[in-house]
């Protein structure tokens, strides 16, 4: 398929989307019992899907046995629903203006030939993950632990391409904006901001993903990607960037993702605490892969217990296995370190010897001996975000 061609195949599968019960922009999978659509979109999978405008597809479950997300399971998340239907690779530029010496003007071509090369193996995750996990369930997409990936992305330093267009002695923020935009004129862009005090090298521009182009749905062909943030922060179809000296009030900043101001980041359902600040930093988290819920064991089997662990970049230094509701702990084994920022595969090895049925528990704990809270200590927010909840699948050994 060429890639200018994405939604004449995209509107087929729309349309097969809608002729089974979804309609455009609108929620249908069920809180629990998610099922994976009969319908693919293009350069992907059947994957789970919640909406097909905006996309809003979540990776299936059994993908988090490995470090690495193929592209093509790769979880989609968009803001709005107005994405270009077509881009030209040999005519795209992306912009750098504001508080430059220089305004820039620069293509695909200059990218790939005129900066170093750089690439990073980092996790994706959207702030809402999981957040079906919280009890009472907030407002938002019911995400299960499905919107999230790790890959590794290729492209060039932000700093780079800044130092090449000359920052002026007063510029503090940068701000970028993509190419989605949104069905009714009043609806803000999607534009979102950063300090220059979090800039460092792991803060690229990136053209590809996994050694191929960027997937369409996935931010085709420049996406900001900002290892240890939340995706919200990562824009995708990268149009424009401007330095300024003052933050910008946006919408995406200060009324969206946003957590209490607070030591806890919490409050309650009765009471939401009034300040607040942006989700930025990922906590600790783990994901089992396989087995699956409600899988059905062989007693005395050679199991293995599959998995990925994460955080902000602090690194992962143990990932725990319980088999009796969290009484007991043991280590796990982990996979060969693929960075910082990207996902520690994790393995478990046990013969089941009771028949019945079985929890299985997994704890990520971080270098600083962060660790996953149980499911009923997790502090609620009204936004859904960070849950990281220790993840527990239930099989039934026969």
């Amino acid at each position: 398929m060429k890639r200018r061609d994405f939604f004449k195949t995209s509107i087929a599968a729309s349309a097969a989307l809608v002729g089974s019960s979804l309609s455009a922009g609108v929620t249908t999978q069920p809180i629990t019992g998610r099922k994976i659509s009969k319908v693919a979109f293009p350069e992907k999978r059947p994957m789970i899907t919640y909406s097909d405008r905006p996309p809003l597809l979540e990776t299936p479950r059994d993908i988090f046995t490995q470090s690495i997300t193929p592209n093509d399971s790769f979880f989609v998340r968009w803001h709005l629903p107005d994405i270009p239907t077509y881009i030209d690779p040999d005519a795209y530029t992306i912009k750098i203006d504001g508080l430059v010496e220089r305004e820039l003007n620069i293509s695909l071509k200059s990218l790939k030939h005129d900066f170093e090369q750089v690439e990073v193996t980092a996790v994706l995750q959207c702030g809402g993950n999981s957040r079906s996990a919280f009890h009472p369930i907030p407002g938002g997409i019911q995400w299960g632990s499905g919107a999230m990936g790790c890959a590794k992305w290729k492209g060039v330093r932000l700093s780079d391409i800044l130092d090449r267009a000359g920052l002026k002695k007063d510029a503090q923020w940068i701000g970028f904006n993509g190419l989605e935009k949104a069905a009714y004129y009043e609806t803000p862009n999607f534009v979102r901001e950063l300090h220059l005090e979090e800039l460092d090298d792991h803060v690229i521009l990136a053209y590809e993903m996994n050694g191929e182009d960027l997937p369409y749905l996935n931010g085709y062909p420049l996406r900001l990607i900002i290892p240890g943030y939340y995706s919200d922060s990562w824009v995708k179809m990268m149009s424009h960037i401007t330095v300024t000296n003052k933050y910008k009030s946006l919408f995406f900043m200060d009324e969206a993702y946003r957590v209490p101001d607070n030591a806890t980041e919490s409050e309650t359902p009765q009471k939401h605490f009034k300040s607040t600040k942006p989700i930025t930093k990922m906590n600790v988290k783990s994901v089992i892969g396989y087995p699956l819920e409600g899988a059905k064991i062989a007693y005395h089997s050679q199991l293995v217990v599959r998995g990925v662990a994460f955080d902000s970049g602090l690194g992962i230094k143990d990932v725990q296995i319980s088999l009796d509701d969290g009484k007991t702990w043991e280590s796990a084994l982990l996979d060969n370190d693929a960075g910082r920022y990207a996902y520690k595969a994790f393995r478990f090895g046990f013969k089941p010897n009771k028949y019945g049925k079985l929890k299985i528990m997994a704890k990520a704990i971080n270098r600083l001996g962060e660790e996953q809270p149980l499911a009923k200590d997790v502090l609620w927010n009204h936004g859904g975000y960070k849950y990281n909840g220790i993840d527990v699948v239930n099989v039934e050994v026969v």
